[in-house]
């Protein structure tokens, strides 16, 4: 067919020398999906997006993409059709007169948040620093500072995109608003490849702080009931989170770990946003604590790099609830206990009430639980799969939705109609008929 004679990336397909070492390298989770594009394309520039679409499209070849970092289901990675890489578009690039900057989707957030703070500016990165920008924005981005910087989605005021007619477009709420509306939020099932970015930057806060409070697993109801409490009249600045699992303070012991983690811009106001938080009536009762602790970017990354170790193998499931965490955490207690690897985790948090701009993504819910399978044996595959779907089952009838970036999509194909609230999944299938009418890119994944 001549593919490839256009291109200044790779072009391999399947069958050929270095096809399976490529196309699992498509995949950070060492767990990888049994499914085999007929061609991958690492492209080597912008241009390479257009003629990659093209190409597809003449040889009538279904497109997925991938941008890079870690997506546990590897949802890029199809059968059949072209995956087009953009693991190498990763650049970023600073504009402080108008606090923006452009950036390709394979930029990390790791990378980006140490460009930005070079300047005193900031961005909602993912709280992995591994994980890259066009999947974490696709899907809306639950990162950092949630309460004052709000869905890392809600920073992104253009997008520059290929079409599935192999055209470049601009995008932004005054122009292909319905594509831009799309691109915040519709997550694996985006109908166009976004080869660059350009974000709102904030001011880096001058003092990030973090608390936490270590309590013995079996306290899980009194600690999630405090934590529920004074999440209320903590400010909008001070990010908590709830992990049960193996204590990283407390190696060898399950735990419940509470984490405040203050965005302030100085040491006074940060010390002032924690009072509530300081005064834990269960203090007593702790296993551990960690006294208001300076941090930055690069610390926050390690620390929640470290729940995620590289070359293991991972299974995920998210659930959204109306309930609030005091009725979902003790649920999970028992199957963290009990977990056949001790890297397996939960984590919760409470999202923060914020109305939100017209787009695709959206809160579903009060309360946010995703669980972790975590593990390194292929042999302990099936038993660690197996832990996650029963933990995760014991709070599914609590919960009315996924979050689209993290949901365990192979488990059953209502997965991603319910990762969107009714009229944003009618509206999103309305809109991808008008950008995409043949079908040119994969839809959502299916079981």
């Amino acid at each position: 067919m001549g593919l490839g004679r256009d291109l200044e990336g790779l072009l391999v397909r399947r069958g050929e020398a270095g096809y399976e070492d490529l196309r699992a390298a498509m995949v950070w989770n060492g767990l990888k999906p049994e499914r085999f594009p007929d061609v991958i394309v690492q492209v080597a520039s912008e241009r390479d997006v257009l003629t990659a679409v093209r190409l597809a499209r003449s040889a009538g070849m279904r497109v997925a993409v991938r941008a890079g970092g870690h997506n546990w289901a590897g949802t890029s990675v199809r059968d059949g059709g072209m995956l087009i890489d953009l693991s190498r578009l990763d650049a970023c690039a600073v504009d402080t007169a108008s606090a923006t900057a452009g950036a390709q989707p394979a930029a990390r957030g790791r990378d980006l948040a140490a460009a930005l703070a070079e300047h005193g500016l900031a961005f909602p990165v993912g709280h992995c620093g591994s994980v890259a920008l066009g999947g974490f924005l696709l899907s809306g981005g639950l990162g950092w500072n949630p309460g004052v910087w709000g869905p890392a989605c809600l920073s992104v005021a253009e997008i520059e995109a290929v079409t599935a007619a192999g055209e470049a477009v601009r995008c932004s709420e005054d122009e292909n608003a319905d594509l831009f509306w799309a691109a915040r939020g519709a997550g694996p099932g985006f109908f166009a490849v976004v080869t660059r970015f350009r974000l709102c930057l904030r001011r880096l806060p001058a003092a990030i702080t973090t608390s936490a409070y270590v309590f013995p697993l079996p306290r899980v109801a009194e600690v999630t009931s405090w934590a529920v409490e004074v999440a209320a009249s903590l400010p909008p600045a001070v990010e908590l989170s709830i992990m049960l699992g193996t204590a990283p303070q407390e190696p060898g012991t399950k735990a419940i770990v509470v984490t405040a983690t203050s965005f302030a811009d100085s040491a006074d106001e940060a010390a002032r946003s924690l009072t509530a938080f300081r005064a834990c009536p269960l203090a007593e009762r702790a296993l551990a604590r960690v006294a208001e602790q300076p941090a930055t970017f690069d610390a926050l990354f390690e620390g929640a790099g470290a729940l995620w170790p590289e070359r293991h193998r991972v299974a995920a499931d998210t659930h959204w609830s109306m309930e609030d965490l005091g009725a979902l955490l003790p649920l999970l207690a028992d199957d963290v206990a009990k977990a056949p690897s001790g890297k397996s985790l939960v984590l919760a948090n409470i999202p923060p009430a914020a109305v939100l701009p017209d787009m695709a993504f959206s809160v579903l819910g009060r309360s946010y639980v995703v669980g972790y399978a975590i593990w390194q044996d292929p042999a302990h595959d099936q038993a660690n799969i197996r832990w996650l779907r029963e933990a995760m089952g014991k709070v599914a009838p609590l919960a009315v939705g996924h979050y689209i970036a993290e949901a365990d999509l192979p488990a059953a194909a209502s997965r991603s109609r319910r990762s969107f609230t009714p009229d944003t999944w009618e509206r999103l299938q309305a809109v991808r008929a008008r950008w995409d009418p043949e079908g040119v890119f994969q839809p959502y994944l299916r079981p």
